[in-house]
């Protein structure tokens, strides 16, 4: 793939890099574990298949999320989520090219995975990458917790299995109750990059209307802001906590233990007055390992 600047351009763009690689599956589980994520040891704990299945759905969102995340030339970003759209369409016509595609055919197959939902992933990594998330609308805000949270969360389920009408909702719930707490945790390192995911109409609330990511860190009253994120990812949590029945807590164990994760963070960032102008919350590997395997008591 060559690129050159021309108006923007890119020049001579090749399509979608294919790796080389003769086992796709392990492709996958590669992507997944060098990402060091919490989500890595609840899938674990699944049946063969459906941990494939979930290894090869984050190896998705991981490679595309660093598209709109990790390449600066905003030319190239672009011209590589549209060529993974084209490449979801082409998995879906039976003409998959990218490891990740061709370790997605099983799982697309056997759990009935929908396309809208990958296409809807990519459409929140364009929000990323378009600036569309410095101090979005509400409106603007709720439908990239769905792109990029809820959509994960509603193909997740259906490879984890259920005989619930609820659990979509369900699936919903968390999903935006986890990317709301990512925006929390990691406000100073989007303002680096340009963005503020905070609302508009929250921060006009707090007479922050017109401000800079250089400047939201240290800004006066942007933790009034951050509180009413904090309330909505709680509620969110209660919704989520509320749609579940109880029958289902065995088949959304692993949902579960990624609370059991994520919900801390929230609790943590609460206990701190919402500040964000100190160190990113992180927990260290044994706190998430025990995190987890309390959460995992709790499914019992």
């Amino acid at each position: 793939m060559n690129m050159a600047p021309a108006g923007g351009l890119p020049i001579d763009f090749d399509g979608l890099p294919i790796p080389e690689t003769d086992d796709p599956k392990q492709y996958v589980a590669q992507v997944t574990r060098a990402s060091g994520s919490s989500f890595f040891l609840p899938m674990m704990l699944l049946p063969r298949p459906r941990r494939e299945a979930m290894l090869a759905l984050y190896a998705f969102c991981r490679e595309t999320d660093d598209v709109a995340d990790e390449i600066e030339d905003d030319a190239l970003s672009s011209a590589l989520i549209k060529a993974w759209g084209e490449e979801i369409d082409a998995l879906f016509d039976g003409r998959p090219s990218h490891p990740v595609s061709h370790a997605l055919v099983g799982p697309i197959n056997e759990f009935g995975l929908k396309k809208d939902h990958f296409k809807d992933i990519l459409e929140g990594f364009e929000m990323d990458r378009s600036g569309a998330m410095l101090r979005p609308s509400l409106d603007e805000l709720e439908r990239y917790c769905y792109c990029v949270a809820c959509c994960v969360g509603l193909l997740s389920v259906e490879i984890f299995g259920y005989r619930s009408a609820a659990i979509p909702t369900f699936a919903l719930h968390l999903g935006h109750a986890f990317q709301l707490t990512n925006i929390l945790r990691d406000i100073a390192e989007d303002a680096e990059r340009g963005r503020i995911y905070l609302p508009a109409e929250l921060l006009a609330k707090h007479g922050l209307a017109q401000v800079s990511p250089q400047d939201i860190v240290k800004a006066p009253g942007v933790e009034k802001v951050c509180a009413e994120i904090g309330a909505m990812a709680r509620e969110r949590f209660t919704e989520a906590s509320r749609a579940m029945p109880s029958s289902e807590r065995r088949n959304m164990r692993p949902a579960l233990l990624m609370r059991g994760v994520y919900e801390p963070y929230l609790d943590r960032i609460e206990a701190t007055g919402f500040r964000v102008d100190g160190p990113r919350i992180k927990f260290g590997k044994f706190k998430k390992l025990s995190m987890v395997l309390s959460a995992l008591l709790r499914t019992f």
